[in-house]
């Protein structure tokens, strides 16, 4: 999908700022950076390289400062804001930001236009830029670009000057390597410290500056009337690629990506491409995860399990599904998955009850799409396993109750996805009976019934708690009045507060209420919780309702799930519409025309993602992080469903 920003899109620095971009190598590294070229937050940077996949991740090359110079006038095609220093301006030359399979900026100056392109090695720790530079002008001119770099770990803010020792094109710094390799004029010169301002971390209470430091020039002077380009590739070891190379590669890639997804809708499309960042190699495990969201998360297991089903299954992946789940299977303990795995002495953390469940849930689509039965045997004896510990008893006091209601959280635990504990408070504890664990429960026991056949095993036992579930699930969860579902069973107050939660007891494969009921949990969610951005995680008629997210983390946590805007809860709500709608083409329709805003979604923020989050009151620029894994992939889910539909008709 091709985005266009024009003047009237940067008319000031701020608003030139405002949308960003990003690209991945699939290491869990990364380039990013404001559409000024400038770099907003601490953990932007030209080579975020991965040191051990996917998240020890060091910010080898934060930005470059570009002057050119036309006869006896010079300018900044670069754009920074400074702590200590004037701005450089180079958004006033900038005549468009391009998005088409990555990113690309044209500058017209005196005469003058260049064009820079940005590129990342896929499976390597290497970035290029690329410009070319064709010169009307009556003089030469010259094309003069600085590195900065930090050499500090992912969002570290570096203090004090510590010069990089250089090598003929190598830089050391803190016990990394830099390596530049162009075919310009590379030269070293004295150490030169910047001071870079973060304006979308300074008003969140994060790092406001660092320093970086410059130790070379590269340079590249065309004459009146030519056509030159310039290359730039940045690495941690030595590689023989060409900046051109990379680009080249890279939209080869991620028109596979658009082709291989088979989608039609230019969404849909870019949504495919826009997955490919979150899928990284973790080398502790030798195998494939997703990254729950840029620039802030690693890979967690609750994560990667709602962004499985869209971003690898919906866009034809199969294998690298298969290797993500494979990787978890072996990480299994006590029934639950890791929901931080191992980084280098550090053991899992299995502090999530629904994991598992949405584990079970993700086998299940996986044989849907593949029929890979030798895959399903493989699993069974996990499966098994984390159901009977269900039963039983495990960790976090999850638990089977008599009643077939699953039960989860003591203490300070949090175990669902509203997991947030400020100062030792937890705005929303959710300990007792939740919704959706008690939906995934049921779902998964289905599942279990459905599989057992395959593998030669007894399906009974399955069937059997599955029923008492649904019984007990209709019984004590469903509000007659209200005409939605509790929230959680506990006996505190909070139980029956309207959340986006109950949406996937309408919308998962195996679900326990009757129709009448779907629908109106629906509606409910409709009247009190939609937003064309996402989901309200509370209703604004509830007293603990928060319309903002902003200001410190303290404040920003206690408005989290108080009402925040999510959007990867929309996969569900579209899902679990169409089916009350009885998939019919008017609600075909119907949900197109609700999903035409994701086109100016992904147009802001971070160009063709979609974010984490939203205001809950007024959903306006998004929040949090700029591209969030289940975001993706939950949309994703819809716009297959809706071709699937669209094809059987």
């Amino acid at each position: 999908m091709r985005f266009v920003l024009g003047k009237q899109d940067m008319t000031g620095f701020e608003r030139a700022q405002e949308r960003c971009w990003l690209l991945a190598n699939g290491l869990g590294g990364s380039m990013s950076g404001s559409a000024a070229f400038s770099v907003t937050r601490c953990d932007q940077s030209l080579l975020m390289a991965a040191a051990a996949a996917p998240n020890k991740r060091v910010n080898l090359v934060q930005r470059l400062s570009e002057a050119l110079t036309v006869g006896e006038k010079r300018v900044f095609l670069s754009s920074q804001g400074f702590a200590d220093q004037e701005p450089e301006d180079g958004y006033k030359y900038l005549s468009s930001f391009i998005w088409d399979n990555g990113p690309a900026w044209m500058y017209h100056f005196s005469g003058v236009q260049v064009r820079r392109e940005c590129g990342m090695a896929y499976g390597k720790n290497a970035s290029a830029v690329v410009y070319t530079v064709e010169s009307r002008a009556p003089f030469a001119c010259t094309l003069q670009v600085r590195p900065f770099c930090l050499f500090a770990p992912k969002g570290e803010a570096v203090l004090t000057k510590n010069p990089p020792v250089w090598s003929g094109g190598v830089l050391a710094s803190n016990g990394y390597r830099l390596y530049i390799h162009t075919d310009g004029t590379l030269t070293h010169v004295p150490p030169e410290w910047e001071r870079p301002v973060y304006p979308d971390d300074t008003k969140d209470g994060r790092t406001a500056e660092s320093l970086a430091v410059s130790c070379c020039v590269i340079e590249c002077t065309v004459l009146p009337g030519e056509t030159a380009t310039l290359q730039i590739v940045f690495s941690d070891t030595a590689t023989g690629l060409s900046g051109k190379s990379i680009l080249t590669e890279q939209r080869r890639r991620y028109q596979e990506l658009e082709e291989r997804s088979g989608f039609r809708d230019p969404a849909a499309r870019q949504l495919a491409v826009s997955a490919d960042a979150f899928i990284a190699r973790r080398d502790s495990t030798n195998g494939k995860t997703i990254l729950a969201g840029y620039p802030f998360f690693g890979d967690w297991g609750r994560d990667t399990m709602i962004a499985l089903p869209g971003c690898l299954l919906a866009t034809g992946r199969f294998e690298e599904a298969k290797s993500v789940l494979t990787t978890f299977l072996e990480y299994e303990k006590e029934g639950l998955m890791p929901n931080l795995f191992p980084e280098g002495q550090e053991a899992p953390r299995y502090n999530t009850a629904d994991a598992a469940l949405l584990f079970i849930n993700c086998v299940w689509l996986y044989y849907q799409k593949t029929l890979d039965i030798a895959f399903v045997k493989k699993a069974w004896p996990k499966l098994t396993h984390i159901a009977d510990c269900y039963l039983r008893g495990t960790r976090h006091a999850i638990k089977t109750d008599a009643d077939g209601l699953l039960s989860a959280g003591e203490g300070q635990d949090q175990v669902t996805w509203m997991d947030v504990c400020v100062n030792g408070i937890l705005p929303t504890p959710r300990h007792g009976k939740p919704v959706e664990l008690n939906a995934y429960w049921y779902n998964a026991l289905r599942i279990l019934e459905k599989l057992a056949p395959l593998v030669d095993a007894p399906a009974e036992q399955y069937a059997e708690l599955a029923e008492k579930t649904k019984i007990s699930f209709n019984e004590k969860f469903w509000l007659e009045k209200e005409g939605y579902l509790k929230d959680v069973i506990s006996g505190a107050p909070a139980d029956n507060q309207l959340r986006c939660n109950q949406i996937w007891a309408v919308s998962l494969p195996f679900t326990m209420l009757p129709p009448e009921r779907e629908k109106r949990v629906v509606d409910s969610v409709y009247r009190h919780l939609y937003t064309p951005c996402g989901l309200r995680t509370l209703s604004p008629e509830d007293a603990e309702f928060h319309p903002v997210y902003a200001g410190p983390q303290a404040e920003r946590d206690m408005a989290y799930h108080q009402g925040t805007v999510w959007p990867f809860p929309l996969g569900a709500y579209y899902l679990a519409w169409l089916k009350t709608r009885s998939y019919t083409p008017e609600a075909v329709r119907a949900v197109r025309e609700l999903l035409e805003p994701v086109d100016a979604m992904l147009r802001e923020g971070c160009i063709g993602q979609i974010p984490e989050i939203y205001d809950g009151g007024v959903p306006g620029p998004s929040k949090g992080c700029f591209a969030q894994a289940w975001s993706v992939g939950e949309l994703l889910r819809v716009y297959e469903k809706l071709e699937e539909i669209e094809n059987a008709g």
